[in-house]
């Protein structure tokens, strides 16, 4: 069995009510639940919550909620692979034969399906070692970042790199914060993502981390020039 698990607490502190806040005239969360279930891999598309209202979305959006999240597992502070763990355990005890489960962030209105077919292809071809999971290029060379100090002065964090060319610069990558693709006994084993994984690359303009309302207005913008250029195409 193949289930998409959404991690959703309600207790979000920068953008209050994040998970279920109009974004482009739905709910954040109806943008991972609409992808998981359009992508035509899963057999279960589940949200972890411990709130109420997030549930009821949820629902409306095509999702199950099997369970409720632990009060203990919905903080500020809590890692993501503990929620996930408890998730699959909780799967387990309703006697789903849970093998491959993927995380998918509750906010990622720029997430594909094809995506996360693309991340289960790569996953099954390394025999469901490890992880996988979407990253993104760097704007600019990081061997070329610059630290400032108290008094506004400038230095490299790498001068042997300050003349080197950026073609020649080897590429660097962050996580995209979308998805994570695994065996079930692979998060319950509860090792590291990003020293046991492999990635998908993604065009940076699909990539966008909210957790500001200045992200949110910017992540709203995007959307919509994104939105209209799908439509110039059809």
């Amino acid at each position: 069995m193949k289930v998409a698990i959404i991690p959703a607490r309600g207790g979000s502190k920068r953008i209050p009510r994040k998970n279920v806040k109009p974004f482009a005239g739905k709910p954040m969360i109806a943008y991972a639940i609409e992808a998981a279930r359009q992508s035509g891999l899963f057999d279960k598309v589940i949200v972890s919550t411990d709130d109420p209202e997030i549930s009821a979305e949820a629902l409306s959006a095509g999702a199950e909620i099997p369970f409720q999240r632990p009060v203990e597992l919905a903080d500020d502070h809590t890692p993501t692979v503990p929620v996930i763990q408890h998730a699959v355990l909780a799967c387990k005890d309703l006697g789903w034969n849970v093998e491959w489960v993927c995380c998918v962030y509750p906010g990622v209105p720029f997430l594909q399906p094809s995506d996360l077919v693309d991340g289960f292809a790569l996953l099954l071809r390394h025999e469901g070692e490890g992880y996988v999971f979407p990253v993104t290029g760097f704007p600019s060379p990081i061997q070329r970042a610059l630290k400032r100090d108290a008094d506004g002065r400038i230095a490299p964090f790498n001068p042997e790199h300050v003349a080197t060319r950026t073609q020649d610069l080897e590429p660097a990558y962050f996580d995209a914060g979308q998805f994570y693709w695994a065996k079930a006994e692979t998060w319950l084993g509860g090792s590291n993502i990003h020293a046991n994984g492999r990635c998908i690359v993604l065009p940076e303009w699909r990539v966008v981390d909210i957790d500001t309302p200045a992200d949110w207005d910017r992540a709203e913008i995007m959307h919509r020039s994104f939105s209209a250029a799908r439509s110039e195409t059809r």
